[in-house]
């Protein structure tokens, strides 16, 4: 606690002069064109490894950054159908970490756990066919994605083009940021080829909704 009142102090110093335009534009509403979901884990800060400021990003943040199936009601479900339906979001990003303590627990056994957590985490991926804790964080992104899928919203858009859905990896110990390919079946180093790879499919996107925004102009 004492950390965060020294903080507010030294951005109310430092910063807020800075951030007071800002703000003040903010004041008037959001629109973010991502929703970042990632785990609660205090070493993983998705606007610091991102270079995104205040309004840039719809964050989603829970044990696992587990995201269960449509049919099962939470807040989860709540967050992501308000921001599809609500905010012009044309990405979604699951992102997970190393050294993930909700994997730790799936890999484990989540027997001798609460039962509230044990609920939570039945909707990670099966450690079964997962070598390693990282190899679990990885699958488990790529499950999440499919829960996604289930949502009709999500859905619909994701089958016109209109959405993107991501997953991504941080590692802690290096702070690097990989990227799943679906075409090589694996997760790659965020670096300044894949960087414009990924923008060069984020154009096409953006044009998309130009497009389809134009033809409902009157």
């Amino acid at each position: 606690m004492l950390k965060l009142v020294q903080g507010i102090l030294e951005f109310r110093k430092l910063h807020l002069s800075d951030y007071r335009n800002r703000f003040s534009h903010l004041a008037m509403g959001q629109k973010p064109d991502s929703l970042f979901i990632t785990c609660s884990d205090s070493r993983v800060v998705p606007n610091l490894f991102t270079s995104t400021h205040p309004g840039h990003l719809f964050v989603l943040r829970n044990a696992g950054n587990i995201i269960p199936p449509y049919h099962v009601l939470c807040s989860e479900r709540a967050s992501i159908e308000f921001a599809v339906s609500q905010l012009p979001i044309e990405n979604i990003i699951v992102c997970g970490h190393s050294n993930c303590g909700a994997m730790q627990a799936i890999m484990g056994g989540t027997e001798a756990l609460p039962e509230s957590l044990q609920f939570w985490l039945s909707f990670g991926q099966n450690p079964k066919e997962c070598p390693s804790i990282e190899s679990l964080a990885k699958e488990n992104i790529l499950k999440q994605i499919e829960h996604l899928k289930t949502f009709p919203l999500i859905k619909e858009k994701y089958d016109q083009g209109l959405l993107k859905l991501w997953g991504w990896y941080f590692d802690v110990g290096t702070g690097d940021t990989f990227a799943y390919e679906e075409e090589l079946k694996s997760f790659i180093l965020i670096d300044a080829v894949e960087g414009e790879y990924i923008l060069a499919r984020l154009k096409n996107l953006r044009e998309k909704h130009e497009n389809l925004n134009s033809h409902k102009s009157p």
